[in-house]
This record gives C-alpha cells, structure tokens and sequence, in this order.
C-alpha cells in the first residue's frame, strides 16, 4: 500500500506542468475527450510497464539520447501531421482508428526518457515491487493527464477550431525542435543549421496547411 501510494502522490505531482500533460490538453482539442483518454491510458500502462520491468535493459541496449532525439522528431511529425488533417490516414477505417494510435504513440514516445518514466524506475527499485509501482504511477498519469484533458475540452468548445489546429500545431513542434535542440549533439548544431531547420519545418507546415485551404475536418465528435 505504500508503495501504491507514493507512487500515485509522487507521478501526479511530477506530471503537474509536463509536457505529457500540455499534449493531453493539445490533443483534447482535436479529438473526443474518451479517444484522447484511452489513448494515454494504453500508453502509459505499456510504457510504465516497461520502466518497471525492462527500462534499465532497453537503456542499455539503446543509448538514451537516441530515444529522446526520435522522440523529439516525432512531435516535429504530429505537429505537421496536425496541420494536413486526418487524410494522411487514408481510408476511412484507418482515419476512425488514427486519432487513438497518434496519441498512444505521441504518449508512448514523450514518455521515454521523462522525469515520470524515470520516477518509475526509481520507485521500483526503492520498494522492490512491480505491481502497486506499475499501477500507482499509471493512476497518478491518468489523474494529472484527464486534468489536462478537461481543460482542453474546455478550450476547445470556446476557441475557433482553425486556431485550435495551428495552437496544437505548434505546441507540438515547439516540443519536437526544443527536444532535439537538447538532446542533438552540439557539434551537429549551429545557428545556420538550426535556422535552416526550422525555416524547413515552418515551410512544411505552411504549404500542408494552404493544401486543406486552411479547413479542419470536425472529428472530434
């Protein structure tokens, strides 16, 4: 029980204010609240999972930084994703399954490498124990995580969806150019490289949102 506890107390204070929880407030914008909130509920359970049981062995095997670089890109990818619209999917089956599968994967991914994935690691180490860590911290994430939610719900029933789609845009490309800003090796990085990208990623973004002639498709039910 004090395992379950301080595992709980300890990933809800840690998740006030994160990223993971700015996304859940993004996506709850977008998409209906339940989508978003079974989306970070699969994900967590996956990713904290693997924190308690195999976290230590997939860091060693794969260097943290690249995760935390190919985390980066991708919220570089949802972002310009967010603002060509659902087609990207194709098919009608794979545009009703899409908005579950890109918030899992963005949640999955944000979370490798974070302060609560890193919680989890050090809480099951502290108490010995997979179960109560796996599910305190997965309840904390839900709790901090559906307050985001709420708030995004909220957002988004008083703020015009055009806005809606660039404000999730660009929160998500914030995330992706300033993770890789930290996590690239600096002798990769220079202001001309650094400019360059960005003006690349801003071009990108532009000519796919002129291509849906700035129309968001109403799919959040």
């Amino acid at each position: 029980m004090t395992a379950l506890l301080a595992s709980f107390l300890l990933v809800v204070l840690a998740e006030m204010g994160d990223k993971t929880q700015l996304l859940a407030m993004a996506f709850a914008v977008r998409y209906p609240w339940p989508t978003v909130l079974a989306g970070v509920f699969a994900a967590t359970i996956v990713n904290h999972l693997l924190a308690v049981e195999a976290g230590n062995y997939l860091t060693r095997v794969v260097p943290l930084q690249y995760i935390q670089v190919a985390a980066a890109a991708s919220f570089i990818v949802f972002g310009l994703w967010t603002l060509h619209g659902d087609k990207l999917a194709g098919e009608a089956d794979a545009v009703r399954r899409s908005p579950f599968w890109t918030v899992a994967i963005a949640f999955f991914f944000a979370e490798m490498g974070d302060k609560t994935q890193l919680a989890t690691l050090a809480l099951a180490a502290r108490y010995q124990t997979v179960v109560p860590v796996w599910l305190g911290t997965t309840a904390g994430m839900m709790v901090a995580d559906g307050l985001g939610i709420i708030v995004g719900v909220v957002m988004g029933r008083r703020i015009p969806e055009r806005l809606v789609k660039w404000g999730a845009a660009l929160i998500f490309i914030a995330f992706g150019v300033t993770g890789l800003y930290e996590y690239l090796p600096r002798g990769l990085i220079s202001p001309a490289a650094a400019a360059l990208g960005l003006a690349l990623v801003l071009l990108v973004g532009y000519f796919l949102a002129r291509r849906e002639g700035g129309r968001l498709p109403d799919d959040r039910g």
